[in-house]
């Protein structure tokens, strides 16, 4: 009777651990602020009173008009008062951690972009992405308004899984920086701006950054002492054009992401800070 009572207990918990929807498998975004964190479901989501019907021309990640359901990005965070002076790292599955300025994703003003969580319901699912086998979800941060065209590629993390408050890039990473003696109007701060905004949620620099989807940028080696100048600009358009293997996660960055100039600053930033690391004035 024991070893029929075992059989049978054994046959309803394998019942129960293959049935489909389970609660476990239901995905959860974490909001950490001021070091507390906060769980929020997707089906929470789903019916918060602020959940409405997005649409978004022109999609980053899917290069056409998409509709989502999503809540506005300001009022999830509205709650916790994040620090004013911060910024939110937005941490994605396959670690993409952008570093996104507060006051972007606060603002609630159409006039500007404004920042929108999208949510991924259990049925239908989103369309897979192209060229990948999945969709952008289970969360995706998309953007509206009149001056969404200002925002970077990198500002729409999908795949997200937590978004924390954190110090300036600067402030936590001082690395990163180029020489303080450069005048405002330096080329070399133009590059570095475009870094933290296009390089950073990928690369780390010097082992400064959170981001694991990349190599480290500056160690063992810069790119830029082992790569030709044109080599690094074709490696930013095009990067199956320079080199290629399997798992390969580094997409090209079109015109309209990046202009040539732009590819230029960064790789002037990447150089200097190569050269400083070899104490080269």
């Amino acid at each position: 009777m024991k070893n029929c009572a075992s059989v049978v207990f054994a046959t309803v918990l394998t019942c129960l651990l293959l049935m489909p929807g389970s609660a476990a498998a239901e995905p959860v975004l974490d909001v950490i602020i001021g070091g507390q964190t906060h769980h929020f479901a997707r089906d929470e989501l789903l019916h918060r009173p602020d959940v409405t019907h997005v649409s978004v021309a022109n999609d980053i990640a899917y290069g056409k008009t998409m509709n989502y359901v999503a809540v506005p990005v300001a009022a999830l965070l509205a709650p916790f008062n994040p620090p004013a002076n911060s910024v939110i790292e937005s941490v994605a599955l396959d670690g993409f951690a952008a570093q996104l300025p507060l006051d972007l994703l606060t603002n609630k003003d159409p006039a500007k972009a404004v920042a929108w969580l999208a949510i991924e319901p259990d049925d239908p699912h989103w369309p897979v992405l192209p060229g990948r086998a999945e969709s952008a979800g289970p969360f995706y941060i998309v953007w509206t308004g009149a001056a969404v065209a200002q925002m970077r590629s990198e500002q729409w993390p999908y795949h997200l899984k937590r978004l924390e408050s954190q110090s300036s890039p600067l402030k936590r990473w001082p690395t990163l920086n180029v020489d303080p003696a450069l005048p405002a109007s330096d080329p070399l701060r133009a590059g570095l701006a475009l870094y933290k905004t296009q390089c950073l949620p990928c690369h780390t620099l010097d082992g400064a950054g959170t981001g694991t989807a990349g190599p480290d940028l500056n160690q063992p080696m810069n790119p830029t002492q082992y790569m030709t100048r044109d080599g690094l600009r074709a490696l930013i358009r095009d990067p199956k054009s320079v080199r290629s293997w399997p798992n390969m996660k580094m997409p090209g960055f079109a015109a309209d992401q990046i202009s040539d100039r732009e590819i230029d600053l960064i790789i002037g930033y990447l150089t200097h800070i190569a050269a400083r690391r070899s104490g080269i004035p």
